[in-house]
């Protein structure tokens, strides 16, 4: 989840702080209450799984849930999770939620995603409080209630959930089903700094910067905003980098910021893109390069950045009115975040192929009658296995487009790793 960042608007208008986007909370894998068993251990779960033992059950799904982008068949996974949680294992019902919820291996169901989040919510447990607390943030399949949102979060964080922990501060400092209180927020943010949270690390910095509820201090906001981007948050690493730019609390240094976006670019932050693309246009540091700009710009404008969409358009208007081409550039920073780019995208496509595979094996099950042998449901069972067919050659077709995709994915990831690594400021 994103705190507050920074951008520049399109090109007519001067630099300024913007508040944040909060975007959508991550999907919350299981494996925080019970890891994947390795490999020589799988076939250990799976007598007591077959017997009923929910927490085995689930502990096995984690493993074929955890190779879903590599060679994973869904209905494994949807099969033990569901058994695990009609038991009432509440990992097991907050993992099928967040694959109701994010359209993973099913069809996206927020209302069924909710149920489940609200069941293992009953039972204390902390990362479906969080969960549902987001649901309530965001409207989605509940009408939205930040008074709800805030005391679920603090459940969780009552537990020491520290992403609840944070959000917990996040609805002091802005006042969100809560009275602003930055003191609230500051205590807040530093019991999830305590416990690891870099998002809190980069928000403490992001107060000390402002002044907000503390004397404004840029060396301590340096300080936290250090701590955040070395635990790898591309939020913080954008944040330096556009001090840097900008001579906030330091003194210019356009090298430093290219650095530092370049950090946080490689990790798809599509701030740091916008800023690349900016440098770019307007020469800071280096000769302008309208290409790589426009490049960044894209690159931005992908992820649905609302200044990256701008900055391009005004360039490529600019562009065109020149008579020049618009084209790609690459180097191997914009290959990196590309390649980040490209890897989401294909994570996001098979999630949607596997959905929508299952769905019509659910059409192709649900045509069909079992059970009885009496003359009039044969002629059922006939009829519906010939209607049948048409979904389950569909559910074929898009497990073939599954199997490319991975295929897809297993190359680009093998470029990743075989890239060279962005350079440490």
């Amino acid at each position: 989840m994103s705190f507050q960042t920074r951008a520049t608007l399109a090109a007519f208008f001067v630099f300024a702080l913007v508040s944040a986007a909060r975007a959508q909370a991550p999907v919350q894998t299981s494996a925080q209450a019970t890891a994947p068993p390795p490999d020589n251990d799988f076939y250990a779960f799976r007598e007591p799984a077959a017997a009923g033992d929910a927490q085995a059950q689930f502990a096995l799904d984690n493993y074929y849930f955890s190779l879903r982008f590599v060679t994973l068949e869904y209905l494994q996974a949807l099969t033990w999770y569901r058994k695990s949680a009609a038991q009432g294992f509440a990992p097991a019902q907050n993992q099928l939620a967040s694959m109701y919820e994010h359209n993973i291996g099913v069809h996206q169901d927020y209302k069924r995603a909710a149920n489940y989040y609200r069941l293992a919510a009953n039972q204390g447990y902390a990362l479906a409080q969080y969960n549902l607390a987001a649901m309530f943030e965001s409207g989605r399949s509940v009408k939205r209630d930040y008074r709800q949102a805030f005391d679920w979060y603090r459940k969780a964080a009552d537990q020491n959930f520290s992403g609840a922990e944070r959000e917990v501060g996040y609805f002091y400092q802005c006042g969100l089903g809560v009275k602003r209180d930055y003191a609230q927020a500051l205590a807040w943010y530093h019991r999830a700094a305590g416990h690891g949270n870099s998002n809190a690390e980069n928000q403490l910095g992001y107060l000390a910067e402002q002044g907000l509820g503390e004397p404004r201090d840029y060396v301590e906001a340096f300080s936290w905003y250090y701590k955040a981007a070395e635990h790898g948050n591309d939020t913080a690493q954008e944040n330096i980098g556009f001090n840097f730019q900008n001579g906030v609390g330091v003194k210019t240094d356009y090298a430093k910021a290219m650095s530092w976006f370049d950090k946080a670019a490689a990790q798809g932050n599509s701030d740091a893109e916008n800023q690349l693309g900016w440098m770019y246009e307007y020469g800071q540091g280096m000769e302008p390069d309208d290409v790589k700009a426009w490049t960044w710009y894209r690159l931005a404008a992908d992820q649905g950045n609302i200044h990256g969409i701008r900055n391009l358009q005004a360039l490529t208007f600019e562009l065109k009115d020149r008579g020049q081409e618009v084209w790609q550039s690459t180097d191997a920073a914009i290959a990196q975040a590309q390649r980040w780019a490209n890897i989401q995208d294909l994570h996001r496509r098979i999630n949607e192929v596997e959905a929508n595979a299952r769905y019509q094996d659910a059409v192709t099950d649900g045509l069909v009658t079992k059970g009885k042998s009496d003359g009039i449901t044969k002629l059922f069972n006939a009829l519906g296995s010939a209607v049948a067919v048409k979904p389950h050659l569909e559910a074929e077709k898009y497990r073939e487009e599954a199997a490319r995709l991975r295929d897809e994915l297993a190359q680009i990831e093998n470029e990743n790793r075989s890239s060279a690594s962005v350079p440490a400021p």
